[in-house]
């Protein structure tokens, strides 16, 4: 009877499964993980809590957009040197702009180009070098780093212009920070580049069968070198909103965005063997952690348990999601 009533409650879960996107299930599970932490800490559910944890879900979403595009691309793709570029973007633009508000918009065009270069030779070491995903961008991030250390030689002088705070940081429409707008913003456009552009119906097609994509046209080494530098710019791109929110960089400022801009995607439903997910679900994704992180910290767990727990999180969702083989070339 106990055997047969399993066998049913698994069936029933494996429905709704199917039935349910990914993206809704961990939007539903992160609004579940609120309401018990209300029960857990008293005081936590309310919407202060709520608003502070959506504005700083922000920056881990804004981080992982660009790795969402990789994950998707397939290939065990996954960008390894996000980290460094985060810390990068911010660097160059404390030191740019130095506290002048006229020099933000020249700072964030230089850290865009700068990202998107260091993202493109990832992306020709993979697509042309056939070099694996894993070992260019953590080598990229190895030579990023360096370069962050002999540039600077440890000294960050500069300052952040004020209306950076005040336009990422406050409130801008009632309640709503203007980080969480900008994120909104980015989402709308990573729908409509993954839903209604050429380049995302390609991307999902390379992600799934990168033979068939060649063959039925798609220039994979092009969509594959594109996808990456874009990862490289939106992770510069994160470095210049982190900074708007910290006031000041230090040298390894992108460093811990790194494991959970990964754990966001995976948590969301991307597929990690490539050809399916959403940057809906990762948007999902980080607020699923950032609900788990703000709880955590709500009940005084050590920062050590903090990591084990997130990566236990990690490492489950990575066993299920593993288990999903697309064909690959």
């Amino acid at each position: 009877m106990t055997a047969l009533t399993n066998k049913d409650s698994r069936s029933t879960l494996k429905r709704i499964q199917s039935r349910l996107p990914p993206p809704l299930v961990a939007l539903i599970l992160a609004v579940l993980l609120f309401l018990i932490g209300g029960l857990l800490a008293p005081g936590f559910a309310n919407v202060n809590q709520a608003v502070n944890i959506v504005r700083l879900a922000a920056f881990l979403g804004i981080i992982a957009a660009g790795q969402t595009l990789v994950i998707i691309s397939g290939g065990e793709g996954i960008d390894l040197s996000v980290g460094a570029l985060v810390t990068l973007g911010a660097i160059l633009t404390y030191r740019i702009t130095d506290g002048d508000e006229a020099l933000i918009l020249p700072a964030l065009g230089v850290i865009l180009l700068v990202g998107l270069l260091i993202g493109l030779l990832n992306g020709i070491g993979v697509a042309l070098l056939r070099m694996p995903p894993l070992v260019i961008t953590l080598g990229m991030a190895g030579v990023v780093t360096g370069l962050i250390y002999f540039v600077t030689r440890g000294q960050l002088i500069g300052d952040t212009p004020p209306a950076m705070g005040t336009l990422l940081s406050s409130a801008l429409i009632g309640p709503i920070p203007g980080v969480v707008i900008l994120w909104l913003l980015l989402g709308a456009g990573m729908w409509l580049l993954l839903e209604r552009t050429q380049y995302g119906k390609q991307l999902f097609a390379v992600g799934i069968n990168r033979t068939a994509a060649r063959l039925s046209g798609v220039r994979v080494n092009l969509v594959v070198m594109l996808t990456y530098g874009l990862s490289g710019m939106l992770a510069a791109f994160g470095g210049f909103v982190l900074l708007g929110f910290t006031q000041t960089v230090f040298l390894n400022l992108g460093q811990p965005f790194l494991f959970p801009s990964i754990a966001a995607v995976v948590v969301g439903g991307t597929v990690l063997a490539g050809g399916k997910g959403s940057y809906w679900g990762t948007i999902a994704g980080a607020l699923v952690l950032q609900v788990i992180n703000s709880l955590l910290l709500a009940l005084r767990v050590e920062e050590a348990f903090q990591l084990i727990i997130l990566g236990v999180i990690l490492l489950v969702l990575l066993t299920m999601y593993g288990r999903q083989r697309s064909v690959r070339q």
